[in-house]
């Protein structure tokens, strides 16, 4: 826990201790409360699941779906209208700005939302969207929509999104 408080003050220097990141800021509540809901999804309590889910969006107006895979010190900064979907899958050590989306393309039951691989930036208000995946150590440009899959390392901008 200590580690993940320690991620976000590491991204934002407007935070001025650890106490101020665990009570005042929405990402960690998401992120605490997602854990609790991806555990009651896995054991297929899948009503618990959504109604934990649905507490955390009202609270901090982020929306994680309880099946999606987050991995260690995901950072949500500022947080307000991030939506992930059922099947993301986000690695350790990311940052995600606000208004960003992780959504799908298909109606089927298949994996239908992004993978997003270790150390990766997602900008303000940017949509990943479809069953692709954004390389590890990539930042992907505020505001732009991302549809196929980028390749480790690179920068995204655009619509739609073009490697720079």
């Amino acid at each position: 826990m200590i580690d993940f408080l320690k991620a976000y003050k590491s991204y934002d220097p407007a935070a001025k201790s650890l106490l101020e990141i665990l009570i005042c800021y929405p990402g960690p509540k998401a992120i605490f409360l997602h854990r609790i809901s991806h555990c009651l999804y896995q054991m297929k309590l899948f009503l618990l699941a959504r109604l934990v889910s649905e507490v955390s969006r009202l609270l901090t107006g982020i929306e994680i779906h309880p099946g999606a895979k987050i991995g260690k010190r995901l950072v949500i900064d500022h947080g307000m209208g991030v939506v992930i979907g059922e099947t993301s899958v986000i690695g350790d050590d990311c940052l995600i700005f606000h208004g960003v989306t992780l959504g799908g393309k298909s109606f089927e039951n298949i994996k239908r939302h992004p993978t997003i691989e270790d150390r990766v930036t997602v900008g303000a208000g940017a949509k990943i969207l479809g069953n692709i995946t954004i390389g590890r150590e990539s930042s992907i440009g505020a505001n732009s929509v991302v549809t196929k899959d980028i390749p480790a390392g690179s920068v995204a901008t655009g619509i739609p999104a073009q490697i720079k």
